[in-house]
């Protein structure tokens, strides 16, 4: 069955990839970059703000402006401290359940039942782990996984 995902044309980036700042050298901005090279647009923080930004402004904007989420999942992005990937998991999520955007979970050392202890919705979405597939495997299938449902929306009319 075709999930149905506005249309492309609406949105200035692919992806919109939250994770910890904890994270950023390891996976973050290496999997921004890999998923860049194989042409996908994407929303990431250390492309797109600028000094004198408004983080609240310019977070709202890089999310409404993607057809996706990427969620990088890890020890420091649950942390309950972490206010910003609090606020972009519950935008997300709302996405998720309103207008049926897909997210792509990215579990970084860190295991799902883990995952399941901080928020069960998201276990149950099924996840890649940096334990087991490199980077570029990642981008690549989230690449293939955009195409499909482009040709969906192709072969179903949805525009």
């Amino acid at each position: 069955m075709a999930r149905h995902v506005l249309s492309k044309d609406r949105f200035e980036y692919d992806l919109f990839l939250s994770h910890a700042s904890e994270d950023k050298d390891e996976v973050a901005r290496p999997l921004a970059i890999c998923l860049q090279e194989i042409g996908l647009r994407v929303w990431y923080d250390e492309f797109e703000f600028r000094i004198g930004d408004r983080i609240i402004t310019k977070l709202n904007r890089g999310i409404n402006a993607s057809r996706f989420g990427i969620l990088i999942l890890s020890k420091s992005f649950v942390d309950v401290a972490k206010q910003w990937t609090k606020y972009e998991l519950e935008t997300l999520e709302s996405l998720y359940v309103t207008e049926n955007r897909v997210m792509f979970p990215i579990l970084h050392n860190i295991s799902v039942k883990e995952i399941r202890a901080f928020r069960a919705s998201l276990a149950n979405i099924y996840a890649r782990s940096t334990a087991t597939h490199t980077l570029e495997e990642i981008a690549t299938e989230i690449y293939e996984v955009i195409a499909e449902i482009d040709l969906d929306e192709m072969g179903s009319g949805i525009a």
